[in-house]
């Protein structure tokens, strides 16, 4: 028996979704309550992976059973799990579909705020700039969907099999004070630090540092930038993922991913 457990957690205190050697994962702390809730080891497989201090909205994993439980598991597993990850919904599923490999699509949210928050710092990435051209940034981010090899805005191409990702959406939004901002998008797949390193380069045409050519140029694979330079990572949520079989709109009380008070740039 297969179950998807659709969840969300807040990455600030783990070292990303994965079993790490040198942290905890939000995974290893899953599977350590619901060894205690089912009296028996278990394995548990994400929809994919997020870095160190990265946010999910929006997270599916799957688990497979020998016999249903003949108990509400969701209650049992919330009262265990810390307050920084909660399930949502448990949703027995037929076949054997994979919760990272069956996944249509992924999409992502980076948040950032202009000026000092203490109640921000954890959930969004502080970047004090004034006076970003914001059309600058706009049109770079319109070139995303028109090019599908993305080795140049990943940090480690030689470890995947493809560098291709169908990016389907981007776009930035800014809140209604016009001092915090809001990247979104799309695609089937993502590569490692991908997201990150387009945000960081994004800004970069804003502040004047990078001109609009130039960023084509890399997504045309005609030259590499120098320094790959990731944005922070606090910023980032993993914030909706899409089945042929199974989709749930993300809870957006669980983070400020939502669309209330946000204004397309």
């Amino acid at each position: 028996m297969r179950y998807f457990f659709h969840i969300g957690y807040s990455g600030t205190h783990y070292k990303g979704w994965q079993r790490h050697p040198y942290g905890v994962g939000v995974q290893q702390v899953i599977e350590e309550c619901l060894k205690k809730v089912l009296k028996q080891p278990v394995a548990i497989v994400g929809c994919g992976r997020t870095d160190a201090g990265v946010h999910a909205s929006q997270f599916f994993f799957h688990l497979d059973v020998a016999q249903p439980w003949e108990f509400d598991m969701l209650f049992r597993l919330n009262k265990v799990l810390p307050s920084d990850i909660a399930v949502f919904d448990i949703k027995p599923v037929e076949g054997l579909p994979h919760a990272r490999f069956d996944a249509s699509k992924r999409s992502y949210d980076y948040f950032i705020h202009t000026y000092k928050d203490p109640f921000l710092h954890d959930v969004s990435a502080l970047y004090p700039v004034r006076n970003l051209n914001l059309e600058a940034m706009q049109a770079a981010t319109a070139l995303l969907p028109l090019y599908t090899d993305y080795r140049n805005l990943c940090l480690t191409p030689a470890e995947h099999d493809s560098t291709i990702c169908h990016v389907t959406e981007a776009r930035w939004l800014m809140d209604q004070q016009g001092d915090r901002l809001r990247f979104q998008i799309t695609s089937n797949r993502f590569l490692s630090r991908m997201i990150r390193i387009i945000v960081g380069q994004l800004l970069q045409t804003g502040t004047g540092a990078l001109s609009l050519p130039e960023f084509e140029s890399y997504l045309a694979l005609e030259k590499a930038p120098k320094h790959l330079s990731p944005a922070y990572p606090q910023g980032l949520y993993l914030s909706k993922v899409t089945y042929p079989f199974l989709d749930i709109p993300p809870r957006p009380a669980f983070s400020p991913a939502t669309d209330a008070g946000w204004q397309t740039i």
